[in-house]
Protein backbone atom coordinates (compact mmCIF):
# COMPACT_ATOMS: atom_id res chain seq x y z
CA UNK A 1 0.00 0.00 0.00
CA UNK A 2 1.31 3.41 -0.95
CA UNK A 3 0.49 6.57 0.93
CA UNK A 4 1.35 9.98 -0.44
CA UNK A 5 1.89 12.56 2.30
CA UNK A 6 1.82 15.44 -0.18
CA UNK A 7 -1.49 14.37 -1.78
CA UNK A 8 -4.57 16.56 -1.53
CA UNK A 9 -6.49 13.41 -0.62
CA UNK A 10 -6.53 12.65 3.13
CA UNK A 11 -4.50 9.60 4.16
CA UNK A 12 -7.55 7.69 5.41
CA UNK A 13 -9.21 8.19 2.01
CA UNK A 14 -6.07 6.91 0.26
CA UNK A 15 -6.15 3.77 2.40
CA UNK A 16 -9.88 3.23 1.91
CA UNK A 17 -9.53 3.77 -1.85
CA UNK A 18 -6.75 1.22 -2.22
CA UNK A 19 -8.56 -1.39 -0.11
CA UNK A 20 -11.83 -0.70 -1.98
CA UNK A 21 -10.01 -1.30 -5.26
CA UNK A 22 -8.64 -4.62 -3.98
CA UNK A 23 -12.10 -5.70 -2.83
CA UNK A 24 -13.89 -4.66 -6.01
CA UNK A 25 -11.27 -6.26 -8.23
CA UNK A 26 -11.57 -9.54 -6.32
CA UNK A 27 -8.01 -9.44 -5.00
CA UNK A 28 -9.54 -9.43 -1.51
CA UNK A 29 -12.43 -11.89 -1.28
CA UNK A 30 -15.32 -12.41 1.10
CA UNK A 31 -14.06 -13.57 4.48
CA UNK A 32 -10.52 -12.29 3.97
CA UNK A 33 -9.21 -10.33 6.95
CA UNK A 34 -7.94 -6.79 6.53
CA UNK A 35 -4.59 -6.04 8.13
CA UNK A 36 -4.97 -5.22 11.81
CA UNK A 37 -5.58 -1.55 12.51
CA UNK A 38 -2.48 -1.29 14.69
CA UNK A 39 -0.34 -3.31 12.28
CA UNK A 40 -1.30 -1.23 9.26
CA UNK A 41 -0.79 1.99 11.22
CA UNK A 42 2.70 0.82 12.22
CA UNK A 43 3.58 -0.30 8.68
CA UNK A 44 2.48 3.01 7.19
CA UNK A 45 3.80 5.07 10.10
CA UNK A 46 0.45 6.75 10.64
CA UNK A 47 -1.94 7.02 13.56
CA UNK A 48 -4.29 4.21 14.55
CA UNK A 49 -7.16 6.72 14.35
CA UNK A 50 -6.40 7.38 10.66
CA UNK A 51 -6.45 3.66 9.88
CA UNK A 52 -9.64 3.18 11.86
CA UNK A 53 -11.31 6.00 9.93
CA UNK A 54 -10.48 4.26 6.63
CA UNK A 55 -11.90 0.95 7.87
CA UNK A 56 -15.04 2.66 9.17
CA UNK A 57 -15.58 4.23 5.74
CA UNK A 58 -15.38 0.80 4.09
CA UNK A 59 -17.71 -0.58 6.74
CA UNK A 60 -20.25 2.18 6.08
CA UNK A 61 -20.15 1.25 2.38
CA UNK A 62 -20.90 -2.37 3.28
CA UNK A 63 -17.60 -3.68 1.95
CA UNK A 64 -16.22 -4.88 5.29
CA UNK A 65 -17.53 -5.86 8.70
CA UNK A 66 -15.91 -5.48 12.10
CA UNK A 67 -15.75 -8.57 14.28
CA UNK A 68 -15.28 -7.65 17.94
CA UNK A 69 -11.83 -8.68 19.09
CA UNK A 70 -10.91 -10.17 15.72
CA UNK A 71 -10.66 -7.21 13.34
CA UNK A 72 -12.24 -6.32 10.02
CA UNK A 73 -13.23 -8.83 7.37
CA UNK A 74 -14.24 -8.43 3.73
CA UNK A 75 -17.94 -9.01 3.12
CA UNK A 76 -18.99 -11.40 0.38
CA UNK A 77 -19.80 -9.29 -2.65
CA UNK A 78 -22.80 -10.10 -4.78
CA UNK A 79 -22.64 -9.20 -8.45
CA UNK A 80 -25.26 -6.44 -8.18
CA UNK A 81 -23.34 -4.70 -5.43
CA UNK A 82 -20.06 -5.04 -7.29
CA UNK A 83 -21.62 -3.60 -10.44
CA UNK A 84 -23.06 -0.70 -8.41
CA UNK A 85 -19.67 0.02 -6.81
CA UNK A 86 -17.96 -0.03 -10.21
CA UNK A 87 -20.63 2.25 -11.63
CA UNK A 88 -20.10 4.70 -8.76
CA UNK A 89 -16.36 4.75 -9.45
CA UNK A 90 -16.98 5.23 -13.16
CA UNK A 91 -19.34 8.14 -12.51
CA UNK A 92 -16.76 9.80 -10.26
CA UNK A 93 -14.00 9.48 -12.85
CA UNK A 94 -16.23 10.61 -15.71
CA UNK A 95 -17.42 13.62 -13.71
CA UNK A 96 -13.78 14.61 -13.18
CA UNK A 97 -13.06 14.10 -16.89
CA UNK A 98 -16.08 16.20 -17.93
CA UNK A 99 -14.97 18.98 -15.62
CA UNK A 100 -11.47 18.92 -17.16
CA UNK A 101 -12.92 18.83 -20.68
CA UNK A 102 -15.10 21.87 -20.02
CA UNK A 103 -12.12 23.79 -18.65
CA UNK A 104 -10.21 22.85 -21.81
CA UNK A 105 -13.11 24.03 -23.97
CA UNK A 106 -13.85 20.62 -25.51
CA UNK A 107 -17.26 19.70 -26.85
CA UNK A 108 -19.24 16.62 -25.79
CA UNK A 109 -18.56 15.12 -29.23
CA UNK A 110 -14.80 15.58 -28.77
CA UNK A 111 -14.97 13.95 -25.34
CA UNK A 112 -16.98 11.02 -26.75
CA UNK A 113 -14.49 10.58 -29.59
CA UNK A 114 -11.60 10.59 -27.11
CA UNK A 115 -13.41 8.00 -25.01
CA UNK A 116 -14.02 5.80 -28.07
CA UNK A 117 -10.37 6.05 -29.09
CA UNK A 118 -9.15 5.15 -25.61
CA UNK A 119 -11.70 2.33 -25.39
CA UNK A 120 -10.44 0.88 -28.68
CA UNK A 121 -6.79 1.20 -27.66
CA UNK A 122 -7.37 -0.60 -24.35
CA UNK A 123 -9.31 -3.30 -26.18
Amino acid sequence: MKIYQNSNEPIYKQIASQLREQILSGKLKGGDPLPSIRGLAQDLKISVITTMKAYEELSAEGLVTASKGKGYFVNAQDQKMLAEQHMRQLETHLTDAIHSAKIAGLTADEVCETLRTLWDIDG
